[in-house]
């Protein structure tokens, strides 16, 4: 395939659309695809461009082969970063690269055999907890869940009031950055109403509650086996500890990143079993032969089919269902010419519902993802990125994903009366209005 001459939306077409993208992007992105092919160039105005791509082999190219040649662009070293820190999500280079060899250890197989016990107890003890025999919003549900989860897993904090708090104000961050992001050309009004000053008062208030945990673990003395305890005993090679600013931002970030993906792949994974009974039945079939109260990380093997349920709902609806780079040195592919300073869009879940490359693709069929079948789409599958920047906790949280539903589907029946399923794409990809109902089983 040939890139010498690309599709073009101008900035015209993109105000008429203004409206429509601030509410849902995915359409738009949809068109232009069909209309343009695998790559097109958008005008955003004052002469800047951006490129979009659903071509896998573009975002292999990116993000895996020529990876030094590209950088996380200002959206997330600068938009995202002003409210949710510079640490290891938001930052670029030698920073990146020091954070990511610091923080890497605590997410190694042998670090979370020791956490899937906890996790285990933080979810069986919320599921039990569920509204039963009445229709509810399942996203706020497993919002709760992901969050305690990473907040006793990693950082050993129990605190209800602390970790409510920290919810709202990362829902309020993004729905500002949202914004943001979406009307450039409205970024001083958004100042000049107020609105970006009192989310980043809201993010003074987070970084509050994170020093307040890490002086609390501090003062306590305990050398516990978790995140917060490995950061806080973790060393730059020339032996200074992370400052304290540094400690907030990576802990914001992985509070962040850490329970919102995995919130949402849950929501999706609920709502598609409860559309499809069959589906559902094999997964209650599967975790029905594993002993609840076993090994529970030997037991992970035994739910090949769960796994692949949530394999199958993250190429459907990727939490994670964009990334962007801008290259920081010439480049080309595939006859396409990427000057320094060249912005690009993945969209995943384009790739993900590409029919070049997906039997079906809009079909939920767990089936693709068996051991041998998955094979064939290693090449065109992104759930958690792709390359050295890959998401550095995407084994806790597909084991987190799998103890959740296999817990859920052991212990409820669902259903809904929805017929479809709208989504919310922010900074990650929402469910709305995924309304089930949970019925106890009785075995």
């Amino acid at each position: 395939m040939k890139y010498n001459v690309l599709g073009e939306v101008s900035f015209l077409e993109l105000i008429k659309n203004a409206r429509n993208i601030l509410l849902n992007p995915l359409p738009f992105h949809r068109r232009n695809f069909a209309k343009h092919g695998d790559v097109f160039r958008v005008h955003l105005g004052g002469g800047k461009k951006v490129l979009f791509t659903r071509d896998p082999n573009m975002a292999r190219h990116m993000l895996q082969k020529q990876h030094r040649k590209y950088h996380k662009s200002s959206l997330q070293t600068k938009d995202l970063a002003k409210y949710i820190g510079e640490g290891l999500l938001t930052s670029n280079g030698e920073k990146w690269l020091q954070q990511r060899r610091l923080i890497q250890p605590a997410f190694h197989r042998k670090k979370l055999k020791i956490l899937v016990d906890t996790m285990r107890d933080v979810i069986e003890s919320s599921v039990m907890s569920f509204p039963k025999n009445k229709e509810i919003d399942v996203l706020p549900l497993m919002s709760d869940l992901a969050f305690e989860v990473v907040a006793k897993s990693l950082f050993g904090y129990e605190d209800p009031d602390t970790i409510s708090r920290l919810q709202y104000i990362t829902e309020k961050a993004q729905h500002t950055l949202i914004k943001e992001v979406r009307q450039p050309y409205k970024k001083w009004w958004f100042y000049l109403t107020g609105v970006t000053q009192r989310t980043l008062r809201l993010t003074k208030d987070a970084r509050k509650l994170l020093e307040k945990i890490i002086q609390d673990r501090r003062a306590s003395g305990e050398k516990k086996d978790d995140l917060l305890g490995m950061l806080l005993e973790s060393r730059y090679d020339n032996g200074n500890a992370m400052s304290m600013d540094q400690l907030i931002d990576e802990i914001l970030i992985l509070f962040v990143a850490g329970h919102e993906t995995t919130a949402n792949a849950l929501a999706f994974s609920l709502f598609l079993l409860a559309k499809d009974q069959k589906i559902q039945q094999k997964v209650f079939e599967e975790v029905s032969k594993v002993d609840p109260k076993g090994a529970i990380f030997e037991s992970l093997n035994e739910l090949s089919y769960t796994r692949q349920c949530i394999e199958e709902t993250m190429r459907l609806y990727p939490p994670a269902y964009f990334s962007d780079r801008v290259s920081i040195a010439d480049d080309t592919f595939e006859g396409m010419e990427l000057p320094a300073g060249t912005q690009v869009l993945i969209s995943f879940y384009e790739i993900h519902r590409n029919s070049q490359f997906w039997e079906q693709a809009e079909i939920f069929n767990p089936d693709r993802f068996d051991p041998v079948a998955k094979k064939d789409f290693s090449n065109c599958y992104f759930p958690f990125g792709s390359g050295p920047r890959m998401c550095i906790g995407n084994n806790f949280a597909m084991y987190e994903m799998v103890i959740a539903l296999s817990s859920i589907v052991r212990s409820y029946k669902i259903t809904t009366n929805e017929t479809s399923i709208e989504v919310t794409p922010l900074i990650t990809l929402k469910p709305k209005n995924a309304r089930l109902t949970f019925d106890q089983r009785t075995n």
